[in-house]
């Protein structure tokens, strides 16, 4: 396996976790602490997190397509990829830095691994 597919399959993963945080645990006390927030905060916001944990669901099943895809591949990753990037960098400009960081950044790293490759 290319380790630009390697990055990718570690971008997916990422994004289920981030969707199983925001989508089941994001009142729990795991989800509480990974994103900072308190039992008031985490319960009323619960619904719009797990619909924030849809699309990163859909995020990593797009990057899961792009590996599974033998032709099409490259434009599916790159595809996804970007789309992870834009949403990084949004989420960093507009919720926490820390986004930036752990979204945006290996996305980035993605792209440049796809692109080389």
């Amino acid at each position: 396996m290319r380790l630009a597919d390697v990055v990718v399959a570690l971008i997916a993963v990422l994004h289920i976790y981030i969707l199983v945080l925001e989508m089941f645990l994001w009142d729990k006390p795991s989800g509480r602490k990974a994103f900072g927030l308190t039992v008031d905060q985490a319960r009323t916001t619960k619904v719009m997190a797990a619909n924030q944990g849809l699309y990163n669901g859909f995020l990593a099943a797009g990057l899961i397509w792009g590996l599974m895809s033998r032709e099409d591949g490259t434009a599916i990753k790159l595809f996804f990829l970007s789309c992870v990037l834009v949403a990084g960098v949004f989420g960093a400009l507009t919720a926490s830095r820390k986004i930036l960081f752990v979204q945006a950044l290996p996305a980035a790293i993605g792209l440049l691994l796809v692109c080389l490759t």
